[in-house]
């Protein structure tokens, strides 16, 4: 039976509250209600999956393409429809078995995130931006691989509770082989949090049970509740300039920040703050400026809408230089109103929790305590930075940023150290 929604939830969603008068009736239905994170390790499928899902192949910056990996955030929309007489979900127009017409039941954007290990970073910024994520295995490798204990350790750490595992290219193994699969899943899962989520067997490049993955996040990844009356505020994934080369000043559009809100409504016509801001070296020191800008344009679905509220991905577009943005180097920063936005911090002092094991690596060793002068990768909200640490005490460990973050008091920063030639998350830090 299709998901059914409580009259709590409904007073919550994005189309219920922030789209209540009738000049936005088309935007009820383009935002996506919800952010999906799709990890897992290298070439377990995560793109192809993707693709099976919204008919987006997300890999598509030049280096993906020849690597066949997954480098930046890639984003993609599909919709949850479910067919009465088949008793079945699909993500298609119409089903597939009666050809008939399908009920919409729920729009989300997709985070395909990276699996390879030098990529932590982006997949930690990914995380931070969901409601939820599937977790993908691959059904002919041993399970678990590095990168499979490493993602799941840090959507535990991301505190990430919605978590579905997907036992994938189920069609390149016998039945004896799936279950051995599937048996290793669950041995891997039973010391985690996620000892009791979902299993689904599927193959994504052959289509195969699909439906019962769409099933299982509408069972088990619910929209959650959204504060729409606080101060917007949006963290920015990605940054980027939409302008072809040759295109003349007079058609110029302005720099585009992309990512999620997390609380509040933001419109068309509102005046915006970015920070930290972008860079400039002044006296030969890097310090970051505050932008003020005004929003243009607000894209979500891939049409532009009027207002946007929490759940899934979208964009802005700005009336910014587009010079400013271009190549993601806004990423990681925060949008909000004027004056209400988190402090920004060139220096964090930490309450830390390590692990007692790196994960990641082929063979995991202990995690030591901090040293005074190592050089940390920090990850908060969508930012990553880099941090030296001044003062390793670990109730008040204080490090020193390369670059500083927008984050408020509270916040769980992910902790990663140089382990070999590769970062490995190694715990995380309450900001103070």
């Amino acid at each position: 039976m299709p998901r059914k929604k409580s009259t709590e939830e409904n007073s919550t969603t994005p189309a219920a509250a922030a789209f209540s008068d009738t000049s936005t009736t088309e935007t009820l239905s383009v935002q996506p209600e919800l952010n999906l994170a799709l990890v897992g390790h290298v070439d377990h499928g995560k793109t192809t999956l993707t693709e099976r899902l919204s008919g987006k192949w997300t890999d598509t910056h030049s280096e993906e393409l020849k690597k066949g990996i997954t480098i930046r955030l890639g984003y993609a929309d599909f919709t949850i429809s479910y067919c009465e007489p088949c008793a079945r979900y699909t993500v298609k127009d119409k089903c597939s078995k009666c050809n008939q017409a399908v009920a919409p039941q729920r729009k989300m954007s997709l985070v395909d995130a990276p699996g390879h290990e030098s990529l932590m970073a982006t997949m930690l910024s990914g995380a931070a931006i969901v409601d939820g994520a599937l977790l993908l295995v691959a059904a002919n490798e041993k399970c678990p691989q590095p990168q499979t204990k490493e993602h799941l350790v840090a959507l535990q750490i991301c505190g990430i509770k919605n978590v579905i595992v997907i036992q994938n290219k189920i069609d390149l193994v016998s039945h004896d082989e799936a279950l051995e699969n599937y048996r290793q899943i669950r041995e891997f899962l039973a010391g985690t949090d996620y000892k009791d989520v979902p299993v689904i067997p599927i193959s994504a490049r052959a289509n195969v049970n699909v439906d019962m993955l769409l099933k299982a996040i509408q069972d088990s990844i619910p929209t959650p509740p959204r504060d729409l009356h606080k101060d917007p505020l949006m963290l920015v994934a990605r940054s980027f300039d939409v302008n072809r080369p040759g295109t003349t000043s007079a058609n110029l559009k302005g720099g585009v920040v992309g990512g999620t809100i997390k609380q509040g409504i933001l419109s068309v016509g509102e005046t915006v703050d970015i920070l930290p801001g972008y860079m400039v070296e002044e006296k030969n020191k890097k310090i970051w400026k505050p932008l003020t800008t005004t929003i243009t344009q607000i894209f979500s679905g891939g049409v532009p809408v009027l207002k946007i509220s929490p759940g899934g991905s979208m964009a802005i577009e700005t009336a910014l230089d587009p010079s400013i943005v271009k190549s993601d180097s806004l990423t990681g920063s925060m949008v909000g109103l004027p004056g209400k936005l988190p402090p920004v911090h060139y220096q964090v002092a930490l309450d830390t929790y390590l692990l007692e094991r790196v994960v990641g690596t082929k063979e995991e060793t202990d995690v030591k305590p901090l040293a005074k002068g190592e050089v940390l990768m920090l990850n908060v909200n969508s930012a990553a930075t880099v941090g030296v640490v001044v003062d390793p005490s670990k109730k008040n460990t204080t490090c020193v940023l390369k670059k500083p973050i927008c984050a408020e008091r509270g916040s769980r920063i992910t902790i990663s150290r140089r382990v070999g030639d590769r970062f490995r998350l190694i715990g995380y830090g309450i900001l103070k």
